[in-house]
């Protein structure tokens, strides 16, 4: 009888020590809940229209006013409901030109694609002046002091990387893995290649020009990721110089189902860090979304711009 017992508890014994040897992936794990900032949020809004008051709204007012196309002034209580107002409307049809989708105001399914889409974390319009419509003849109260070349706005004044600092340094943060440092470099040479600017890797993070890296959350920017949230990367203009992916979306170095390609990414962001806002050429590096599993270079709208920046 002893004996029957002790195999009974060498084979419990044995069981248990294999289960723990699986590798985590063979694990059954619970699933994922929905990031509760993602902005799939939006595509429960597809339908709504000016009138309506729905759940969900007010988190859409909070996105458009992020990508700079709603500006609730302190005395309206707009921003805080759930009323399809005519402040959201004149947003949503803004968004909608800028993305050249047809400008009816209404959250129809397109629109809600779009919205839905992971993009780059830098505004569109910027302090009032939307920068994806740039060089259009239409109405803006602030268009005589502005001059404007192709898609771009040239502010006078504006910051610039100046002359005696076309000669940059890079540094990645300790953890960055060697694919994407090897895709920045890749992406600083094919800017380095359009401009007068030359860019060259630096171990010293502290003291470089520019600086890139991955986080998670709340980073020390202002600019927090919390999870996949709908911004895949941000970058600063001059002379800033800092550079972040979010760090809980996956990238890889070609082409993936799910996943970002890390230079596209980065050719993207270095446009930033170099003063280039966002254009409405879907063909251009500095268009604002980035589809997983693209690959993408510099347009001739990219180097025109960057071009009038640094004649």
């Amino acid at each position: 009888m002893a004996t029957k017992v002790f195999r009974q508890l060498i084979l419990c014994i044995f069981l248990f020590s294999l289960a723990l040897s699986l590798p985590s992936h063979a694990r059954p794990s619970k699933p994922k809940a929905e990031n509760p900032t993602s902005f799939d949020f939006i595509k429960h809004l597809e339908g709504c229209q000016k009138g309506q008051t729905v759940k969900g709204l007010q988190q859409l007012k909070k996105y458009l006013e992020k990508f700079g196309y709603l500006n609730y002034s302190p005395n309206q209580t707009g921003s805080n409901g759930d009323d399809f107002d005519d402040l959201l409307e004149a947003a949503v049809k803004t968004y909608q030109l800028n993305y050249h989708l047809k400008t009816t105001g209404t959250l129809d399914a397109k629109t809600v694609s779009q919205m839905a889409a992971p993009r780059c974390g830098v505004p569109d319009i910027i302090n009032g002046t939307n920068w994806m419509r740039a060089g259009k003849k239409e109405a803006n109260h602030t268009q005589k002091t502005l001059h404007t070349i192709s898609h771009f706005v040239l502010f006078s004044g504006n910051p610039k990387w100046p002359p005696t600092q076309y000669q940059l340094t890079y540094a990645f943060d300790p953890q960055t893995s060697s694919d994407a440092i090897s895709a920045a470099a890749n992406a600083f040479s094919t800017w380095a290649s359009q401009t007068p600017f030359t860019f060259s890797q630096s171990q010293d993070f502290a003291s470089a020009d520019l600086q890139i890296g991955f986080y998670r959350g709340e980073h020390g920017d202002g600019a927090p990721f919390n999870g996949q949230n709908g911004v895949l990367a941000h970058a600063f203009p001059p002379t800033d110089g800092r550079f972040h992916y979010n760090g809980d979306y996956s990238f890889t170095v070609n082409p993936v189902e799910d996943s970002y390609h890390l230079e596209t990414v980065a050719l993207h962001e270095i446009g930033h860090l170099l003063e280039l806002a966002h254009s409405n050429v879907q063909e251009a590096i500095m268009w604002p979304v980035i589809p997983a599993a693209t690959m993408k270079g510099l347009n001739d709208d990219d180097i025109q711009g960057i071009n009038t920046l640094y004649a």
